[in-house]
């Protein structure tokens, strides 16, 4: 198993928690069928062969159909995670004649939450400030944990409040930046330069306490962290749960889909209608506001 796979499968199954709000035990489930999965790949890669291969051991053990249908939904859900989160570049289980695990949303945070999470972030020390810096640039763009660690000092421009990232395939696309968050980067920069030392500048803008470019699960780390701090279940936040709080947040604030597909670099629009569905209160809302005979 390569370490990329068995970090993929920790990320994954932390979302199972934080977006899905699957119970412990459940999660324990999923580990031990990811655990089986991984023990029979061994040392080769994920494949679409190979998927095939697992799906006809799980048939040759004479496993009870709901046993088999739960391991391959686990493998299914691991693949599409890791393409979703920009791990790997293809899903080697689309073509598994199978059942997916289901289409559940992420439970995005409160404006509250999200408020008491970005307060308990900001720090006075070299790492308190890019905490901070990290999760208002995170909320403020809603990009992905990959594309903010990607972020390089050359793609962003205070000035106009903008930010040039690379997402998947490495397609770049200009996103806007809050004020609250250019003013979160402004306080880190200085202490940027604290953490990068005498050490050859990687470019990179957020960085770690040994000055190199901070990673996924460093990013994952500061979340759990920032999440104590502000009394949330850190079990219940991540960093795409804060990225799906951003979208969620526009479209109830009465941006559009298009402008949110964009913004979060959607291919299509209808990953867009997933990821930022609103809330039954906010539908409940509009209706009472808008419908001439909802009263």
């Amino acid at each position: 198993m390569t370490s990329s796979l068995a970090v993929g499968v920790e990320e994954f199954l932390a979302s199972l928690s934080a977006e899905r709000g699957l119970a412990a035990n459940t999660v324990a489930a999923y580990r031990r069928d990811l655990r089986d999965y991984l023990a029979f790949l061994g040392e080769n890669e994920p494949s679409a062969g190979r998927a095939v291969s697992y799906v006809a051991h799980l048939h040759a053990a004479a496993l009870k159909p709901a046993t088999i249908a739960r391991k391959v939904a686990a493998m299914r859900g691991l693949h599409r995670f890791l393409v979703v989160e920009d791990l790997a570049s293809e899903d080697p289980t689309v073509l598994l004649d199978s059942p997916r695990l289901g289409e559940a949303l992420p439970k995005a945070l409160t404006v509250d939450e999200v408020e008491r999470l970005l307060d308990a972030a900001h720090g006075d020390t070299p790492l308190g400030t890019r905490d901070g810096a990290l999760l208002e640039f995170m909320y403020a763009t809603g990009v992905r944990v990959t594309e903010a660690v990607g972020l390089d000092m050359s793609a962003l421009d205070l000035e106009d409040r903008t930010a040039v990232v690379t997402g998947k395939g490495s397609k770049q696309r200009l996103v806007p930046v809050g004020r609250p968050a250019v003013e979160a980067i402004r306080r880190y920069l200085p202490h940027r330069m604290t953490l990068k030392g005498d050490r050859l500048d990687s470019g990179a803008v957020f960085l770690n306490a040994r000055g190199g470019r901070l990673t996924r699960q460093g990013v994952w780390g500061i979340v759990r962290k920032a999440a104590a701090r502000a009394r949330i279940e850190p079990t219940k936040v991540s960093p795409h749960v804060l990225r799906h709080s951003a979208a969620t947040h526009m479209v109830e604030g009465g941006a559009d889909l298009r402008t949110v597909q964009e913004m979060l670099g959607h291919a299509n629009i209808s990953t867009t209608q997933v990821y930022t569905r609103v809330s039954p209160q906010h539908l409940y809302e509009v209706y009472i506001t808008s419908h001439p005979r909802s009263r």
